[in-house]
């Protein structure tokens, strides 16, 4: 059984900084794209960033410019930097995987970030 497990939330003002971790229970090769999800109550889980195997990296158009994303192959870890945070960013963030072979998706547990003043 695969486990994401994410580290990292937390609380922050307007225009601060988090960094979001995500740690994978095996090798982060064995997915063939990882990436970020956010919910907020009330509204459907919404995509943040997806990042390939080959490390390329997509962002939703409400983050680009201020979130990047990476993974750590030596760590089967993946992070999220947000930078320039807004108080619309404050959300549960859902770590994801998809199996390279299978194509079974895998999420995390979430963590809080709240931006607020």
């Amino acid at each position: 059984q695969v486990q994401l497990v994410e580290s990292g939330g937390g609380s922050v003002q307007p225009g601060g900084s988090l960094r979001l971790s995500c740690a994978a229970s095996r090798s982060t090769f064995s997915f063939s794209s990882m990436g970020w999800y956010r919910q907020t109550p009330g509204k459907e889980r919404e995509l943040v960033a997806i990042i390939t195997r080959l490390g390329n990296a997509n962002y939703a158009d409400s983050v680009k410019g201020r979130f990047t994303s990476n993974r750590d192959y030596a760590a089967n870890t993946v992070y999220l930097q947000m930078n320039s945070l807004k108080p619309e960013d404050t959300a549960v963030y859902y770590c994801w995987a998809r199996g390279a072979g299978s194509g079974m998706e895998f999420w995390g547990q979430g963590t809080l970030v709240t931006v607020s003043s």
